[in-house]
């Protein structure tokens, strides 16, 4: 149950924002946007930023999902989890490979079900979100499949990613 009551689903005003944040869904709005939008500047700089993140880098879209989907799994955000759990099968995940997500650290380990790169993301993504903390040899790993720039974005994603989940959790999000 939400901590905090979401906004109206039929919200209008600020219309710059909120029409900004229906464009990028397609014209709904999302539990998520519907509590971000009790604070109409987090919901403009969270939409930029977010959108971002979603739509703007180069990183394997496959990479990308993956990582979000670990951090919610390690952050107990199911919100999370069920919004990119399809879109990381929509991106060439096998139904295999999501269900073997709900356990990380095992999954890490998966040759049978995770390449290498997918395997350093997950261990990148571990370290991240439970230590703050990269081991120079998870990095090295990383790098050695990642060139600067897709590293950088694969970093962004997971930080931010964690901010989402953190956000999601505290304030009790649901399902739509």
């Amino acid at each position: 149950m939400s901590r905090i009551p979401y906004v109206d689903a039929d919200i209008r005003e600020p219309a710059e924002i909120v029409d900004a944040v229906r464009a990028r869904r397609g014209g709904t709005l999302l539990n998520l946007d519907r509590m971000l939008l009790n604070s109409p500047p987090l919901a403009a700089g969270w939409n930029t930023f977010l959108g971002a993140v979603r739509t703007g880098l180069l990183v394997d879209p496959k990479l990308r999902e993956l990582a979000m989907c670990v951090v919610a799994v390690l952050n107990g955000a199911d919100y999370e989890f069920g919004q990119h759990a399809p879109l990381y099968q929509k991106a060439g995940a096998s139904a295999e490979q999501v269900q073997a997500l709900h356990d990380p650290q095992a999954a890490r380990d998966d040759a049978a079900l995770f390449d290498p790169v997918q395997r350093a993301a997950i261990a990148l993504t571990i370290e991240m979100t439970r230590a703050v903390q990269v081991s120079d040899a998870t990095f090295a790993e990383m790098r050695r499949h990642l060139g600067p720039r897709e590293t950088v974005e694969l970093v962004g994603v997971i930080a931010a990613y964690n901010m989402v989940s953190r956000f999601l959790v505290a304030t009790g999000v649901e399902p739509e």
